[in-house]
């Protein structure tokens, strides 16, 4: 059955970022057939009503860990490195199929409630089939990897794998989901950072992503302490590191970037390798603002994310555009962020990343059909004549009214349709018992 949406205004973000009013938008197949007045055409058709309503692209996470939101406000007050030893991986280590399935459950609901309709995704190093089953069953688009690591200090048993079977694992992840449901859920390989990995590992990493035709989804230069102990390890700065293995490239979504130097910089414009903004997880971790205005000015591209639950504390894009919007300005100038770049990264610049710009992150015909429907008749977005101004600076999660991936309807009228709400949450607060109790 084809999807109408009728009457919206409609932020297409096409090349020439035309809105038009009172629009209509049919969907037919998982496709945006026409994007204007729709046709009179015969066969049967779901409406939907966007009067007053504005519909965007949906947002697409360009650096998510769904396998951390059951660890929500447990890892608070702690830099990077010791976040990561103390709490997170002592708690992935206790991740069990159940909880794993919760916490994936717990991300995309939330995702969806908040107009995103795809991520790019790191796991833990065990369960990843769980991430993939629960975006398989609610509908939503996912690349994902589970993380790799075979060496480093403090590691857990739980997390810590040998160079072969991380390898092996990753491969038969790669058979088993890269492709599935449609093409909806694809593969990423993963290596989590370098001071977590091999040498030998990432090597291999970037061998198998070429053989496989995967991407590569990995952290670089997020905390200067990092950036120090791998510069002691390697001789080289972060960027320049991986990119001597082979770790660069279009192909390759870099996490954070808050610590580059000017040939880091020049690496990744050369090399066409995609850098993921975090705003709220970088401040919350002590690990600094990113200089993305000067990345953007020389043409890398830079997508947004919400990192994880356990170093945010929510997974809300539009808390992620509007602090983007804002935290540069003090530093490069008021103009440096306006709301049409900040939006542009949210979805275009994601799309980019997930190697998927001529599927996703505009609306256009062709296109596959991802998108939100956003009220913005509310006191706290009232009044404006900026519409992406008002998006960016005055827009709530809480706006969103409806959310359809690949064609279909996930949320209507605030109601999520391929999740039993109250089900996800109250299986997430037993799991989140259960894995505190294994963890002592």
């Amino acid at each position: 059955m084809d999807l109408l949406i009728t009457n919206g205004t409609i932020v297409t973000m096409n090349a020439a970022r035309d809105v038009l009013v009172r629009a209509d938008l049919l969907i037919r197949d998982g496709r945006i057939v026409s994007v204007g007045r729709a046709s009179k055409g015969k066969g049967s058709r779901k409406v939907l009503d966007a009067s007053g309503k504005v519909v965007l692209p949906g947002f697409i996470h360009g650096h998510l860990h769904a396998c951390q939101t059951l660890f929500r406000n447990q890892a608070d007050g702690l830099e990077l490195l010791d976040w990561l030893r103390q709490r997170i991986w002592p708690m992935e280590a206790a991740h069990d199929e159940a909880s794993m399935r919760s916490s994936a459950d717990l991300s995309f609901a939330e995702l969806i409630k908040s107009g995103s309709t795809a991520a790019l995704d790191m796991g833990a190093t065990r369960h990843a089939d769980q991430l993939f089953e629960s975006a398989r069953d609610c509908g939503f688009r996912l690349t994902a990897g589970k993380a790799m690591m075979d060496t480093g200090d403090n590691l857990p048993a739980g997390v810590r794998e040998t160079t072969a079977d991380s390898l092996a694992e990753s491969v038969r992840l790669i058979k088993a989901w890269h492709g599935a449901a449609g093409d909806r859920l694809r593969y990423a390989l993963a290596p989590r950072f370098v001071l977590s990995c091999s040498e030998e590992l990432l090597r291999r990493v970037a061998e198998e992503a070429r053989r496989h035709s995967v991407r590569i989804h990995t952290h670089a230069s997020e905390n200067s302490s990092e950036c120090a102990a791998v510069r002691e390890r390697t001789g080289k700065d972060y960027v320049e590191y991986l990119h001597s293995l082979g770790l660069t490239g279009p192909d390759v979504t870099l996490a954070h970037c808050v610590w580059l130097g000017p040939e880091e910089e020049r690496i990744l414009r050369e090399t066409g390798t995609h850098v993921c903004h975090c705003p709220s997880a970088n401040l919350k971790l002590a690990s600094g603002v990113a200089c993305v205005p000067e990345l953007l000015d020389e043409g890398v591209n830079v997508c947004l994310g919400a990192d994880g639950a356990a170093c945010n504390n929510n997974l809300d894009m539009f808390a992620e555009m509007r602090l983007a919007a804002l935290i540069h300005k003090t530093r490069a100038g008021a103009a440096a962020m306006p709301p049409g770049r900040v939006l542009e990264m949210a979805t275009l610049g994601g799309a980019k990343a997930l190697g998927l710009e001529d599927q996703l992150g505009s609306i256009e015909p062709g296109k596959r059909a991802d998108l939100a429907v956003i009220d913005l008749n509310h006191l706290h977005a009232l009044p404006g004549t900026e519409l992406v101004g008002r998006l960016v600076h005055s827009a709530r999660a809480s706006d969103v009214l409806h959310v359809v991936i690949d064609g279909k309807l996930v949320m209507r009228d605030r109601q999520l349709l391929t999740f039993d709400e109250e089900a996800v949450m109250a299986h997430a607060l037993e799991q989140s018992k259960r894995l505190s109790k294994r963890i002592g």
